[in-house]
């Protein structure tokens, strides 16, 4: 574990001091960055990922209309194996 110095305004101290205390502020700090880390890394990974399925594979995810009734038919159980994209 390593100490830091960060400068943070008067009314963010104020707020994070309300919620979790004056002797809860550095775990808060801590939990807040790395959840921010997650966002981030996660943000990263779906703009790696973009573009991965083509269109033509998937016809079925072509519009949010399409997708609802490609679910109900699988739930219907009246999908065949030709209509289950391949992995």
């Amino acid at each position: 574990m390593a100490r830091t110095h960060v400068i943070l305004s008067d009314e963010v101290i104020s707020a994070i001091d309300e919620r979790v205390g004056e002797r809860g502020r550095s775990r808060f700090l801590e939990e807040a960055a790395c959840e921010r880390l997650e966002r981030l890394d996660l943000e990263a990974a779906i703009r790696e990922g973009s573009g991965v399925l083509k269109q033509k594979d998937y016809p079925h995810w072509r519009d949010t209309e399409a997708v609802r009734e490609w679910v109900r038919a699988s739930r219907r159980g009246e999908l065949t194996a030709d209509d289950i994209p391949a992995r």
